[in-house]
């Protein structure tokens, strides 16, 4: 224990000098000890460790105000707030009357929108041949697929496989232009693209159906008058025809035509050659057409008078 003291005491007073031919500054002794100026509790003698006290708190510092009136032994009673004048309490769920179908459906419907049958209690504007379409055949489900039977035939026009440039490779797809009609006056061009041809046909079927217009003929099953129309580089005309005469065009305008019931009729291809743009520029050129009786009202004067 003495020579420990004696090496500790040695050690204490050991000093580095510092220095230098070639020093700016002046010399000095730089000094330290390894023993602390003051004794640590593992080196007290004494007995009893030394702990630290806490630091004393005023009671200043809390607000305990709220408890001086409080009672833990003692009930609370709970005493409701008046109900103003005039006030009338709701009868109870159970005593009212049973509520409908129509007004639960129509309930749901403003929640989450028209049936998934097309049928709106509300008067709400709903395509129902899309939902059909997609009940019946299970449109992008894992179920069979099947044609629906809504009246509306279907015919390919185009089949085309297209190939997009992407990165690490070619991305292959299939593009389908079809025509649907149910040869009573209604007729619709779509289009759809998919990685399975099978896949594009229902998209091209869906997309088609979205796009029904109503062809004006007359009862010679011909256009009312001529018209014309275009989309992008395709120009279309349209022509009517007496009875017997058939229908005379050729690419995608013979194919609507058909589609939507027309038997006689001339149509021409004047511009592009692209089978998708003349089937819309048809499209166009049939919108334009009215019947003579929308004239007349629009006119205000008789059927007779507008034939003069």
């Amino acid at each position: 224990m003495a020579a420990s003291a004696a090496a500790l005491s040695s050690l204490s007073s050991l000093s580095l000098p510092s220095s230098s031919r070639f020093s700016l500054f002046s010399t000095a002794k730089f000094t330290f000890s390894l023993l602390p100026k003051t004794p640590q509790p593992f080196l007290s003698t004494s007995s009893s460790p030394i702990i630290p006290k806490p630091k004393s708190t005023s009671s200043d510092d809390f607000d305990t105000s709220f408890f001086d009136n409080v009672r833990p032994e003692e009930d609370v009673v709970f005493n409701p707030p008046e109900p103003p004048e005039g006030f009338v309490p709701p009868p109870p769920v159970d005593d009212g009357p049973m509520e409908t179908e129509e007004e639960i459906a129509a309930a749901y419907e403003e929640l989450y929108g028209p049936a998934f049958s097309g049928v709106s209690v509300l008067g709400n504007d709903v395509y129902v041949m899309d939902s059909k379409l997609k009940k019946d055949t299970g449109f992008r489900s894992k179920g069979k697929k099947g044609k629906v039977k809504d009246g509306f035939e279907e015919k390919i026009v185009q089949i085309r496989r297209v190939t997009k440039v992407v990165q690490g490779g070619k991305k292959m797809t299939y593009r389908i232009v079809m025509i649907v009609g149910n040869k009573k006056g209604q007729v619709g061009v779509g289009v759809g693209k998919a990685m399975d041809v099978s896949e594009a046909l229902q998209k091209s079927a869906v997309n088609a159906r979205r796009n029904i217009i109503t062809v004006p003929m007359t009862k010679y099953l011909t256009f009312p008058h001529r018209s014309e129309g275009d989309y992008g580089a395709a120009k279309v005309m349209l022509r009517p025809a007496s009875p017997g005469t058939g229908v005379i065009a050729g690419g995608s305008v013979r194919i609507v035509l058909e589609m939507a019931g027309v038997e006689n009729a001339l149509g021409k291809q004047l511009g592009s050659d692209n089978a998708l743009n003349n089937a819309r520029a048809t499209v166009v050129a049939v919108q334009k057409m009215r019947q003579f009786r929308e004239v007349a009202e629009e006119r205000g004067i008789p059927m007779e008078e507008l034939w003069k």
